[in-house]
C-alpha cells in the first residue's frame, strides 16, 4: 500500500465548531463525482473516519480535529496512488471549504 496523503488544514473555529462543520459537510463529498458516490462515516471522539466509494474506487480517510487545525490522512487505492501529488494539491485547495 502507498503512503497516505497527509494534509493539515488550519482554521480559527475552535475544535467544536470545526467538528460541527465537518459533520455537516462530509456526506456531500459523494456528490462531487460523476454518477455520485457513497460516503460511510463514523466519529470516534474528535476523529472522523470515513470511506468514499465512487467510480469503482474506495478511499479511506481519517480527519483528526484539533483546536487550530484538521489533520487529514487519506489512504489511496493503488490505482489512485499514482495521482497522490495532484490529490494532495486538490485537498489543500478544496478541503478548507468543508470548514466554511
Amino acid at each position: 500500500m502507498a503512503d497516505p496523503v497527509i494534509v493539515d488544514i488550519p482554521h480559527k473555529l475552535g475544535r467544536e465548531a470545526a467538528r460541527a462543520r465537518l459533520a455537516g459537510g462530509v456526506g456531500r463529498l459523494g456528490d462531487m463525482f460523476p454518477g455520485g458516490g457513497s460516503v460511510q462515516e463514523r466519529w470516534d471522539g474528535d476523529t472522523l473516519h470515513f470511506t468514499l466509494t465512487a467510480m469503482g474506487q474506495t478511499v479511506a480517510s481519517r480527519l483528526d480535529v484539533f483546536d487550530d487545525k484538521v489533520h487529514a490522512e487519506v489512504d489511496l487505492p493503488p490505482m489512485l496512488a499514482l495521482f497522490a501529488n495532484k490529490i494532495r494539491e486538490k485537498l489543500q485547495r478544496e478541503a478548507p471549504k468543508l470548514l466554511e
